[in-house]
């Protein structure tokens, strides 16, 4: 079990999720919008059924890992990071990110993806690979936090493939190069202003 604070300060619980979370992981679902929900299981999905439940929850930690995040405060779940191993492909993984409407835009899921990380590196991992909607800005965003990575397909959904970088490296070295990139684009935007001043 992790204790972490998100960007605003306020402190989240990440542990792995149990057989024993399905009412916690029920009352998270029922805060996702349609949209939400759309966008995580690619179909409209209105409930979740007990086969589902049941897949969600009862996870080996190893083929397929869970882990969930709750409020420290209020003990609300939040959201829910997992991960399942190709069969064809034990070194690869799709991962999936899920965080309800309403803690969304506030770092939950890029903590809950680097943890996610974490424990698939732990495990042998080598990369992710994901089936997204082309128009999924924040799940593609949050993959390309992770380092190096690719996209493959064209039209409304493609598949995106991310490698997993060594520990402590991806996160401070895509910041740097972002933050480079800020800085040379504020440049070209300061330099052509000035040439359309002269």
């Amino acid at each position: 079990m992790a204790v972490k604070p998100v960007r605003d300060g306020t402190r989240i619980v990440v542990r792995p999720i149990e057989p024993d979370d399905k009412d916690a992981l029920l009352a998270g679902f029922e805060r996702l919008s349609d949209e939400s929900r759309y966008r995580r299981f690619l179909a409209s999905t209105p409930r979740l059924t007990d086969a589902q439940l049941r897949y969600l929850t009862e996870v080996d930690h190893d083929r397929h890992e869970a882990l969930i995040a709750f409020a420290e405060d209020t003990g609300e779940p939040i959201g829910v990071a997992r991960y399942v191993r190709f069969e064809d492909d034990p070194l690869t993984a799709e991962p999936a990110v899920t965080v309800v409407d309403d803690w969304q835009g506030r770092g939950v899921g890029t903590l809950l993806l680097e943890e996610l990380t974490a424990r698939a590196r732990e495990a042998g991992l080598e990369r992710f690979s994901a089936t997204v909607f082309a128009a999924n800005d924040p799940i593609i965003s949050l993959l390309e936090h992770l380092g190096p990575s690719e996209r493959h397909g064209t039209g409304s959904v493609i598949q995106f493939e991310a490698e997993l970088p060594p520990a402590g490296t991806a996160a401070p070295l895509k910041a740097a190069l972002r933050e480079a990139a800020r800085d040379g684009l504020r440049l070209l935007k300061s330099v052509a202003e000035l040439g359309r001043r002269r």
